[in-house]
């Protein structure tokens, strides 16, 4: 299976790359989410505070793969992982064994954390998981593993669903993360001031002087340096990513209601309609992210 022709995953597992496992195939989605396929044997691995969250899913093989210190406990086909960001554990592999890796970017977990639990996404992580079952995340690998992943439309799809698999994964395991409690308060933006500041993004997004980090700041009653470093803080990522992701899924939100009436999209209006500058931003921006034009994720929706 080729690789991706979509934007080169920017955090690509280092253990895995230091290990014997081989990389497959590998995948940029929308959100800086990353997949990727691995194969291993006759290997030794140690996860270690990878930073980013994953869910792993067994492909092929798995029975002679062993928790470090769990005897008992075997992989095989169709069983998953979570190894939340700061996870730790040592592997054994004896047997070859093929698995699928969704990384989650941080601004792919804020997202999720804000929208779903709207709670802050630094409070909060996934409890960890070993040779777990769950035939939707089973289904989901199957599929993934049957598509070209050198193919636009195929990678989109493989985008949709892995977005919806990150749905379930956040609703169905995120907990508090427990260390939070142990250490000083961190800074950042109040539950109320959050709330307040998101929601006012999503009222505007069409009028980018409304958006400007001076105009925020005063939303909050706060200086410009302050606001900026407490949003970061507690939303994960920058103002700038944030305000962009959120434009990026209203165009996708209007692609697919344009599909469905066999419409070709115009790309003037969808840009106004999300705030871009003009045509050439919103395509500039689209291509960035999904590595495809408007007109041909239309398409993709009309012939799925």
């Amino acid at each position: 299976m080729p690789a991706s022709v979509l934007s080169t995953p920017s955090h690509l597992s280092h253990v895995l790359a230091q290990s014997r496992a081989q990389l497959r195939c590998r995948a940029g989605l929308s959100q800086s989410l990353e997949l990727a396929i691995w194969a291993n044997q006759d290997d030794e691995v140690h996860y270690r505070q990878q930073g980013h969250h994953t869910l792993s899913v067994y492909l092929a093989g798995g029975q002679g793969s062993q928790l470090k210190g769990d005897a008992l406990a075997r992989g095989e086909a169709g069983r998953f992982c979570i190894f939340p960001a700061e996870h730790e554990s040592r592997w054994l592999v004896r047997e070859p064994v093929q698995f699928l890796h969704l990384y989650v970017s941080d601004i792919a977990w804020a997202d999720r954390v804000v929208r779903l639990l709207d709670a802050e996404p630094r409070s909060i992580t996934l409890a960890p998981q070993i040779y777990s079952q769950d035939p939707i995340y089973a289904q989901w690998a199957q599929t993934l593993w049957q598509l070209d992943w050198s193919c636009a439309q195929d990678m989109w799809q493989a985008d949709c669903l892995s977005q919806q698999v990150l749905d379930r994964l956040v609703l169905q395991s995120a907990a508090p993360w427990q260390r939070q409690r142990l250490l000083k308060p961190l800074g950042g933006l109040s539950s109320t001031a959050r709330r307040k500041v998101l929601d006012y993004v999503e009222a505007h997004l069409t009028d980018s002087k409304a958006l400007s980090l001076p105009v925020l700041a005063q939303v909050v009653a706060l200086s410009e340096y302050h606001f900026a470093r407490m949003f970061h803080q507690s939303v994960g990522c920058t103002v700038h990513d944030w305000v962009m992701q959120r434009r990026l899924q209203r165009v996708c939100l209007r692609l697919r209601s344009v599909a469905q009436t066999g419409r070709t999209p115009k790309l003037t209006l969808l840009a106004a309609e999300a705030g871009f500058a003009n045509a050439s931003h919103l395509l500039r921006s689209f291509r960035k992210h999904y590595g495809l034009t408007p007109t041909q994720l239309a398409r993709c929706w009309r012939d799925a």
